[in-house]
């Protein structure tokens, strides 16, 4: 994920911040600042962390889907989709349902 180009002393960042702005915001992709060489912090720009905040949500929906399947708690699609054609149906009785 990171490449040696993602990788910069944090002091860098300190005394350039725009420039990393910049570029985090035209890349999309994280960088990793450093501290007398060891990783200490990661740095983003707003949308590509919203978008990751997104993708986890859903993969963790998707996994706690998965684990009711796997217990038996879940429905089967036909019922599912009957269910919600009714709830349809009910809040929009002239679309046809």
């Amino acid at each position: 994920m990171f490449t040696i180009d993602s990788i910069r002393p944090v002091s860098d960042f300190s005394r350039k911040p725009a420039e990393h702005i910049k570029r985090l915001k035209k890349t999309g992709q994280p960088e990793m600042l450093t501290v007398n060489g060891k990783a200490e912090i990661v740095i983003q720009d707003a949308k590509s962390y919203e978008e990751m905040v997104s993708l986890l949500h859903a993969l963790k929906q998707i996994a706690q889907s998965k684990k009711e399947h796997d217990t038996g708690k879940g429905i089967s699609a036909n019922k599912a989709f009957s269910r919600l054609s009714k709830k349809l149906a009910a809040q929009y009785p002239n679309a046809g349902f």
